[in-house]
């Protein structure tokens, strides 16, 4: 886990050094696209590079928003044109499995269409939960309102961590603290889904 993560970070970190905000838009775009980007990774260093004066923090958390928003909606029309079997059956080549799909599937069916807005703050969730949306032909009004509220704070939130670990951190250190973050949410994620699903097995 910890090496692909420690890929995976690399890869946000060359996009948004090369490429600036239009590699923090690709990176969240792709990352809302049901490809596990970790958004942990690009809002935070993001947030990190603010500090070298390159970026802005208002500008940076407005490109991550419109790159999630157009990733989820890439996979809104993907659920709702009904191409959830190609997923299941290729997805396995960028790192999408089944049970991911089926826990966006039951959080969404729980919880109806606030699922989209409290969805994007969950590890493991925010990737996939457009895709239920659209399978379920949920108001695309709603689900852009919903998506823009829950990207803004999340996006906004992780640029902000990574403006104070910047102020602390020397630039090679940032790459493991990141890249913590992404794990302990991974982690926490995957407790709290084990405690459920042992008191659901109670009964």
């Amino acid at each position: 886990m910890i090496s692909i993560s420690a890929s995976l970070a690399n890869l946000v970190i060359y996009l948004i050094e090369s490429l600036g905000y239009f590699g923090i838009f690709l990176g969240m775009t792709i990352e809302s696209a049901c490809i596990p980007l970790p958004s942990e990774v690009i809002m935070t260093f993001a947030g990190f590079v603010v500090n070298e004066g390159k970026l802005t923090l208002t500008n940076i958390i407005l490109v991550g928003i419109l790159g999630n928003l157009v990733g989820s909606l890439i996979t809104y029309y993907i659920g709702l044109k009904g191409a959830r079997p190609l997923l299941e059956k290729y997805g396995k080549y960028i790192l999408i499995t089944k049970e991911k799909l089926d826990n966006a599937d039951k959080w969404f069916n729980k919880h109806g269409d606030a699922a989209v807005f409290f969805g994007r703050i969950l590890p493991g969730i925010r990737t996939f939960i457009s895709l239920p949306a659209g399978i379920n032909k949920m108001d695309i009004k709603k689900f852009i309102i919903y998506t823009l509220i829950g990207s803004g704070i999340w996006t906004s939130i992780l640029a902000i961590i990574g403006i104070e670990l910047g102020k602390d951190c020397q630039y090679f250190r940032i790459f493991d603290i990141i890249i913590g973050i992404a794990i302990l949410l991974i982690i926490i994620y995957y407790v709290i889904k084990h405690r459920k699903n042992k008191k659901a097995n109670k009964y």
